[in-house]
């Protein structure tokens, strides 16, 4: 669509402003705040730095492709962006569980919620989930890279990701296929069904409270969260699992759209302007 170049251009670049200013507020309160220390203020603001780091991987590229015009990227950054916005995706798909595990921790045992999430455990937790899909990640891109490209050389997506790069190679990518296929539900089916065996607990537990009001709040803890969860997943999901037969550029690229700047827009608003604590503290950081 060259006739909105400069539109979206500017457009993207709003949503970038906003993603690093949102996020970037939430982690500051959340550092600075000494009333949001608990784990579960930890795990969020280990989030909101992951989410500036996966919309970098891919919004500041396509940024200047749009302003430059100018749409080349060599092979190593090529491997460079999928294989960062895959580690960060993966990371996301972790912390998203860890933070259900929280949850299911504070309403379900919540006496012993400090002794279980103590301070060692969390960066265990957070550590774990940064770390253990690179060396998967890294391997993945490097047999997808490694495989012949002798067609085509034009990327139908606004950044190198699998199924599209998947469609440029020549030789057979059945086995790369099948291992996109097993990553894609360790990271992603696994977590996601973790976190619903976590809430399916919740909500069971939180029906049994006498209390309206406590029903309540244990229920707003919970829904922002998986709020967050059924978007990331669904689009997620929908993208690196879908059949080859039923594989769409056009609805690739809006899902990927979706789940790589969209959501990171959005979820700052969904965890922190529905909470009373953090709105607390941003008053207090505006006023300083």
């Amino acid at each position: 669509m060259p006739h909105l170049q400069w539109f979206l251009f500017g457009l993207f670049l709003i949503i970038y402003i906003i993603i690093l200013m949102s996020n970037g507020t939430v982690f500051l309160i959340m550092k600075t705040d000494p009333a949001l220390q608990s784990p579960m203020y930890f795990f969020l603001a280990n989030f909101s730095f992951l989410e500036i780091r996966y919309v970098s991987a891919t919004l500041p590229r396509m940024l200047m492709n749009l302003g430059t015009q100018k749409r080349r990227i060599s092979l190593v950054a090529c491997a460079t962006q999928m294989c960062f916005v895959l580690m960060f995706g993966a990371t996301e798909c972790l912390l998203l569980a860890v933070m259900a595990y929280d949850r299911y921790v504070a309403i379900c045992n919540p006496l012993h919620y400090p002794l279980v999430l103590n301070h060692r455990v969390c960066i265990q937790l957070v550590t774990g989930s940064w770390t253990v899909g690179i060396p998967i990640m890294i391997g993945q891109t490097y047999q997808i890279f490694s495989l012949p490209f002798c067609g085509s050389n034009q990327i139908n997506h606004f950044f190198c990701d699998i199924p599209p790069i998947l469609k440029l190679a020549c030789g057979d990518t059945f086995v790369n296929e099948m291992l996109a296929y097993i990553v894609a539900v360790l990271f992603a089916v696994v977590p996601f069904l973790m976190i619903l065996g976590s809430y399916s607990k919740i909500i069971s537990i939180t029906l049994k409270f006498p209390s309206a009001t406590s029903r309540a709040k244990a229920f707003s803890t919970g829904s922002s969260h998986l709020t967050v969860v059924v978007l990331f997943f669904g689009s997620g999901i929908t993208t690196y699992l879908r059949p080859n037969a039923r594989y769409s550029e056009g609805a690739d690229k809006v899902l990927s759209l979706f789940h790589t700047i969209l959501i990171p827009m959005f979820n700052p608003m969904t965890y922190s302007l529905r909470n009373k604590d953090d709105i607390k503290a941003l008053r207090k950081l505006i006023c300083k």
